[in-house]
């Protein structure tokens, strides 16, 4: 079943250029065959769909190898195990049970929340008021969750006096090298997530068998993560809808932000079916986003079939006169014409562990069937004379 999933997809996926920056896609450095560890056993590597940056090994009773793109790699150690010796002095130890860890990866919490396992987290660099999953919040408004600082400035001494053994950090961490090293002089055990450095977007999704593997839970991530498969593989011949997508915010200064070409978002698009109304945007650089001015947007986006304005940014549009406000140019676009404006949930961008029914739900708007399957993650920006 993945191998027709991987061969209706590759065609598509090859219209987009690959971003191989530094900030899109991790250094290939995945050792191609297990580490020998002294006095354990290898048993297998766990086979992966999508994602290329990571690898598991796992070894006889219980123990486990995470291997990441970047040159990391964590044994994970079962309760009451011993660590081996010999260890090369590189790899980073973690503990079962797994549990006390300060999060800051915004985007790992999904993981957490599809595990059942957000009682593992206690520190959050996130604020309640910022989360949109309703286990995270609900969890930092009782208390049970404490903010403590985001990746650059966390709270050492609030972790430190509640003895928090382990860190789970976006990329974004290596931006502030002095906080890694701190985290790790203090005794906590930084684990970096690349899952944003995946070329496939659903790679994205498959990082929860790196958490099902940390939590002692991998069939359960097996299971969900082929749920997110099998959404994308059913979607198979339906693809190729040939509507023309343009997906954007506007600043507060009046700038267009728009997908470079090769981003996910702009991937997610192309499998669900359409295309992005800017096919050769981007120039390889740090961010997957870029930014011009309203007359150079109008000019390639003004006929595209559908808009989809990305509300999670500055949360102000609730309708289609909301929309126009910010400019008025934006009233001549052939979808607000049309009425094929649509606007994303605020929760869209937390939900890594929901890829495939995000592009489901694109899907369903470019092929013209929400009314009968309502998106989750997008709705219909109406005016206000109809609501």
């Amino acid at each position: 079943m993945m191998n027709r999933i991987k061969a209706l997809t590759g065609v598509l996926l090859l219209l987009f250029p690959l971003v191989l920056s530094s900030c899109t896609k991790a250094k290939q450095a995945i050792p191609e065959t297990p580490r020998q560890i002294k006095g354990l056993t290898f048993e297998e590597r766990v086979p992966l769909t999508y994602a290329d940056q990571f690898a598991i090994d796992r070894y006889e009773n219980g123990y486990s190898m995470i291997s990441v793109a970047d040159g990391a790699s964590y044994l994970i150690v079962p309760e009451g195990g011993e660590i081996p010796g010999g260890l090369d002095k590189t790899v980073k130890i973690i503990r079962r049970p797994v549990g006390n860890l300060y999060l800051a990866a915004t985007a790992v919490m999904a993981f957490f929340d599809a595990l059942d396992s957000c009682d593992a987290v206690s520190f959050s660099g996130t604020k309640a008021e910022d989360w949109y999953i309703d286990s995270a919040k609900s969890a930092m408004e009782s208390g049970r969750i404490r903010y403590a600082g985001k990746y650059r400035e966390p709270d050492y001494e609030l972790l430190l006096q509640n003895n928090c053994p382990l860190s789970i950090q976006s990329t974004m961490i290596e931006h502030t090298p002095e906080v890694k090293e701190k985290l790790t002089e203090l005794g906590i055990t930084v684990f970096v997530d690349y899952s944003s450095y995946e070329a496939h977007p659903i790679g994205r999704s498959e990082w929860i068998k790196v958490y099902g593997e940390l939590l002692g839970k991998p069939d359960e991530a097996g299971r969900l993560f082929d749920e997110q498969a099998t959404l994308l593989e059913n979607l198979g011949e339906k693809q190729d809808i040939g509507k023309t997508v343009v997906f954007f915010y506007i600043t507060e200064s009046g700038q267009i932000v728009t997908r470079k070409s090769g981003d996910y978002v702009s991937k997610m698009i192309a499998l669900a079916g359409g295309k992005n109304a800017f096919e050769n945007l981007g120039d390889g650089g740090g961010t997957s986003t870029v930014k011009m001015e309203m007359e150079q947007f109008y000019a390639s986006a003004k006929d595209a079939d559908i808009v989809i304005y990305n509300n999670d940014i500055g949360k102000d549009v609730s309708s289609l006169d909301d929309l126009i406000a910010k400019n008025q140019l934006l009233a001549d676009f052939k979808a607000v014409k049309n009425g094929d404006v649509w606007c994303t949930r605020e929760n869209i961008f937390q939900e890594t562990m929901k890829i495939g029914e995000i592009i489901t739900d694109f899907h369903a708007v470019f092929s013209g069937t929400a009314k009968d399957t309502p998106p989750q993650y997008l709705y219909r920006l109406e005016s206000e004379e109809t609501l």
